[in-house]
């Protein structure tokens, strides 16, 4: 009997049967506790982890697809909770966990995406109270973002008129919940802001009525919250009931726990006013009547003066004063130019004692005697100068090598180079030459044999 042959398979049929055996053997959807290690989302959007516990670790894979649905941001060493399957990776032959879901262990993930998110906005300076902007003391054109159906906008509108009636409730409708309400209510906030100069509003109210984390997740949106920090437009964020808090109220310029409580916050009650007016009224009475009995008695104290009852006093007192100082003035002048000639006087004596005339002729003659010295002394150095110059002449003209032109000699020099000729080697067949002679005579010449 032959011996029966054994099967031989291949990589990939191994992969298959490996593959098949998992997805046989093991639950279609599972849930899996573990830590969360070595989390990147790639540039592709899909996320790359694994999970891993004391015994353990499992490499696990998030399409881009379930990624973009997660709230929370998941970081390493977060205790979560994954559904999904395991699978194997045929090319590198290794199972992993494909999840469908991430969620915080023994928290929910809005609750985490919440906090996270309230970390990294406080970090930026969204929630600074610097930024803050002051509502208006009395507004009178106030802008509402919430749902027309909502019981909110019957509070507020409410809270308001029966507080300050005079201010104008403008109601611009946005859905305060759902899928893509943050984006409406932002781009709602951003246009008012653009058209503001138009609409002329005060302040901003964005609200709405309680309910569960999920319902208000619109007001923890990142985009809700920056269109909020943005605006020039002061804004009250009221969202939920008293123990509701979403990131809208952190950023916001004001904050109220309740709708209601909202138009507390924006306008003022005009019962107060009116009586803080009244108060203020009497007061200003109580001091114009004051001011008024004061002036009376500054005004008849200056009835009752002498100046007022004969104002001609006064002006006959200035003139005499302007009399007494005229004389003064006079006096002192005359004064002055007495001593002035006294010693103008001493002086003209001091000088007709000095004999001048006398002074002078003796001055005249000591200046002609130093002037002939001066001179003298000049005609000397002028003379001696002469001789120095004469013998430095006549030196440099015992150095001067022109000078022996005039005793028969002459300077050969090249016309192209200007050195001078001292040998037939320094010129060649066919140069042109230079002769000089005494008086600047000069001839030109070629030379025809250089031997």
């Amino acid at each position: 009997m032959a011996k029966k042959q054994k099967k031989i398979y291949s990589v990939t049929q191994i992969s298959a049967l490996i593959k098949s055996v998992l997805e046989g053997g093991l639950p279609s959807r599972m849930i899996i506790t573990g830590q969360i290690s070595g989390f990147k989302q790639h540039s592709s959007g899909h996320c790359y982890f694994s999970l891993k516990d004391e015994g353990a670790i499992l490499p696990c894979v998030m399409w881009k697809s379930k990624a973009n649905n997660m709230k929370f941001s998941p970081e390493d060493g977060m205790a979560v909770l994954a559904t999904g399957h395991i699978d194997l990776y045929e090319p590198s032959g290794k199972y992993q966990f494909y999840a469908d879901k991430l969620e915080p262990a023994g928290v929910g993930d809005l609750q985490v995406a919440f906090e996270q998110m309230v970390m990294r906005l406080a970090e930026q300076g969204l929630f600074s109270e610097e930024h803050k902007k002051p509502i208006p003391p009395y507004p009178m054109r106030i802008g509402l973002l919430t749902s027309a159906s909502g019981a909110a906008v019957m509070d507020i509108g409410d809270s308001i008129y029966n507080r300050w009636p005079c201010a104008k409730l403008m109601l611009y409708a946005v859905p305060v919940q759902g899928e893509g309400a943050a984006k409406k209510i932002a781009d709602a906030l951003n246009g008012l802001n653009k058209r503001n100069k138009q609409l002329k509003l005060d302040v901003v109210i964005v609200g709405r009525g309680g309910g569960s984390l999920e319902d208000l997740w619109a007001f923890n949106e990142e985009l809700l919250a920056r269109a909020i920090y943005a605006s020039d437009i002061p804004v009250i964020s009221a969202v939920g009931h008293e123990v509701d808090m979403s990131i809208a109220d952190l950023v916001a310029d004001a904050r109220a726990s309740t709708p209601t409580k909202a138009g507390m916050i924006a306008v003022p009650d005009m019962e107060e006013v009116l009586q803080r007016l009244s108060h203020i009224g009497k007061r200003l009475q109580v001091s114009a009547s004051g001011k008024l009995r004061m002036c009376s008695q500054q005004l008849e104290t200056v009835r009752a003066s002498s100046a007022f009852r004969n104002p001609e006093w006064l002006v006959n007192q200035a003139a005499q004063q302007v009399d007494e100082s005229g004389l003064r003035l006079a006096q002192a002048g005359s004064n002055r130019f007495a001593r002035l000639r006294e010693s103008l006087a001493r002086s003209a004596e001091r000088v007709r004692r000095i004999e001048p005339h006398r002074l002078l002729g003796r001055r005249n003659i000591e200046l002609g005697t130093a002037e002939n010295s001066i001179n003298s002394a000049i005609n000397k150095i002028l003379a001696k100068s002469r001789l120095q110059l004469t013998a430095v002449d006549n030196r440099l003209g015992a150095l001067d090598p022109k000078s022996v032109l005039a005793r028969g000699y002459s300077i050969t020099t090249s016309k192209n180079t200007g050195n001078v000729v001292t040998r037939a080697s320094d010129v060649q067949v066919g140069e042109r030459i230079v002769t000089e002679f005494a008086a600047q005579e000069r001839i030109e010449s070629e030379v025809a044999d250089g031997s």
